[in-house]
């Protein structure tokens, strides 16, 4: 058999080893290839990735720097408003803040002339200016209503006496609120002796009524607040012929440290109950005016 076959069996068996070798050998140089290709995508991916999660850290610290930034200047904003906020000072504020100074004509006088320039001329201006004649003694913050009456008032016994006119008062007494006006009839009580007060504001009181109980009877002297007063003598139900006496209650400062002067309202009702003849009996010599 192996003559049969001769020399060539062996080499057949021998090529068949070499090709089987290599046919082992060729899918591995085949494969080599695929796993760099491999390696090379996941290093990609990994570039990828990496360069991915880098521009999210940016644009985190983007978006913290940004609100950083926004916090800062609300902040700033809500910082400023605060300082405005404090800078800006109430009338209270102030008032705390100062040390009361009594009232003096020159105060009065100053007042009326800055009302007076914005309706009326130089001329008419002059006409109904006050000079310090018109003024009694002003409260030097040492006294009550009555101490302070009785200075300025000596002959008050014989003057109200003498009183006899009905719908006007001797004495005239204004001030803020009608809470200041019940406070300061109170305080009266040592001054007034037998003389009729009465009490001239709007709370729980209608003008009608007012107006009755001045002309029922001899009233001498009359406590209230200006806008009442003012409305009185427009409808003729106050008249100031037997009026001698004007007090306002000008240093009284209320829970808010405001004067009768401080508040917007009630300085134009004064003013206006000034300008219905007052201010020209003031001129006449017929009325003083003082300032408590």
């Amino acid at each position: 058999m192996a003559d049969d076959l001769g020399d060539e069996w062996w080499t057949q068996g021998d090529n068949s080893g070499v090709s089987e070798a290599e046919e082992d050998t060729e899918p591995l140089t085949e494969e080599q290839p695929n796993k760099s290709k491999l390696k090379k995508r996941k290093g990609e991916k990994q570039i990828e990735d990496n360069s991915n999660i880098k521009k999210r850290k940016k644009t985190v610290k983007k978006e913290c720097f940004i609100t950083q930034e926004r916090s800062e200047k609300k902040g700033d904003k809500e910082s400023n408003k605060n300082k405005k906020r404090r800078k800006k000072k109430t009338i209270t504020d102030v008032l705390t803040s100062s040390e009361p100074v009594a009232g003096s004509p020159a105060d009065l006088m100053s007042l009326l002339k800055s009302h007076h320039s914005k309706t009326r001329s130089v001329i008419e201006q002059d006409e109904v200016a006050l000079n310090e004649s018109c003024f009694l003694r002003c409260n030097d913050l040492t006294h009550t209503l009555s101490s302070y009456l009785k200075e300025v008032c000596p002959k008050w016994a014989k003057i109200q006496k003498q009183h006899t006119q009905a719908r006007s008062v001797v004495l005239l007494i204004v001030c803020g609120s009608a809470l200041r006006t019940i406070d300061l009839i109170k305080q009266l009580t040592a001054f007034k002796g037998e003389a009729k007060v009465l009490k001239l504001f709007a709370k729980h009181i209608k003008v009608e009524e007012q107006i009755k109980s001045l002309s029922k009877g001899v009233s001498h002297i009359a406590v209230g607040t200006p806008g009442r007063i003012c409305a009185l003598l427009e409808k003729e139900g106050l008249t100031t012929q037997g009026l001698k006496y004007l007090v306002l209650d000008w240093n009284h400062r209320d829970q808010k440290q405001r004067r009768m002067v401080d508040m917007t309202e009630v300085t134009g009702d004064l003013m206006k109950m000034m300008d219905h003849g007052i201010i020209q009996s003031c001129r006449e010599g017929n009325v003083k005016i003082g300032l408590f």
